[in-house]
């Protein structure tokens, strides 16, 4: 019954999520703010809406582990859907042609991740109010570069298959968009309790725990939303969206990490979270550096169809997976 409630609720979740993220396409598109901006941003937000109530509810349920694997694995896996997406529309090259523009957006994700490891080992307990003051950095961080992210001149412009993929026929007003947008995160403010409550039971029935279960089920579920968006938005040639998404979702998702404390009420979060998750955020990091580094590097390197970032990518992501079971992470 835990399981069929799982699936049920994941699904429910996967599905107004994937809508969440059309609706934000919509409004990406009425507005005109730029396919890059509003896919590191706008759309990543929205499709990270999931990690943000999954947070939520497991601090309500007090399974403070469970939230650092998902935030965590989620980022591990939305590094490991780039690599796959290079590997899918190999012929593009996706990571080469995108090159400097998601600089910005990945150091960001980089920094907010390097923070979160060293406040995780500091365990620093420094507070203003019940909130840590190593989350108020980073959330002040997030804010500056989000800034930053708006004012790049680069963000501002409008990808040319973009604007050439989408016309006004198929897309819907600004004021349905914003209304479905709104629909869709009730929906999943509803149904993520279910969720968490099912997924921390199964993590009592397998005795994998709660932190390892959230960065292996949890977090895959919550990151089906970008996989679904990226393919989309890759299949109509917005490589810049479907990257930015990416990319963004792990600066959302560290912001979310931070964020976590606001709702927490006993104490600094990070220093309640076990300090063996900074395995697990230096993992994130080494995959967001790597991608970066694919991002950036104009070197042509493949074997057969796969290029060799995107493969060390997969090939890093099942190797740290492995190595976290074995060290029984959030055990």
């Amino acid at each position: 019954m835990i399981w069929v409630q799982f699936i049920v609720s994941a699904l429910i979740i996967v599905v107004t999520a994937v809508k969440l993220a059309d609706y934000g396409d919509a409004i990406a598109y009425r507005t005109k703010l730029g396919g890059m901006f509003i896919g590191a941003l706008l759309i990543a937000s929205a499709t990270s809406l999931p990690e943000l109530l999954t947070m939520i509810n497991a601090i309500q349920q007090q399974h403070i582990d469970l939230t650092a694997g998902d935030l965590f694995g989620s980022s591990m896996f939305n590094m490991l859907l780039l690599g796959i997406l290079d590997m899918l529309f190999y012929k593009n090259r996706i990571l080469r042609r995108v090159a400097l523009k998601h600089a910005l957006t990945a150091s960001l994700a980089v920094m907010l991740m390097g923070m979160a490891v060293f406040f995780l080992l500091a365990n620093l307990h420094l507070t203003i109010g019940w909130i840590g003051l190593d989350s108020l950095l980073m959330m002040v961080v997030y804010v500056v570069g989000v800034w930053l992210l708006r004012s790049n001149p680069t963000s501002g412009a409008v990808e040319s298959a973009e604007a050439s993929a989408e016309s006004d026929a198929g897309v819907p007003s600004l004021r349905k968009a914003i209304i479905g947008f709104a629909l869709a995160s009730l929906v999943l403010i509803l149904v993520t309790p279910w969720m968490v409550r099912s997924g921390s039971a199964i993590a009592e029935i397998t005795g994998l725990g709660t932190g390892f279960v959230g960065m292996i089920l949890i977090a895959f579920v919550t990151s089906l939303p970008e996989l679904v968006s990226m393919i989309a938005a890759a299949r109509i040639g917005a490589y810049d969206m479907a990257v930015g998404n990416l990319f963004g979702s792990n600066v959302f998702n560290m912001f979310t990490l931070a964020f976590a404390d606001v709702i927490y009420t006993q104490g600094s979060f990070l220093g309640a979270i076990s300090p063996t998750f900074a395995l697990a955020g230096l993992l994130a990091i080494l995959m967001t550096t790597l991608a970066l580094i694919g991002n950036l590097a104009q070197v042509e390197r493949r074997i057969w169809i796969v290029e060799l970032d995107a493969l060390l990518l997969i090939l890093i992501y099942i190797s740290g997976m492995y190595l976290l079971y074995l060290r029984g992470i959030g055990g």
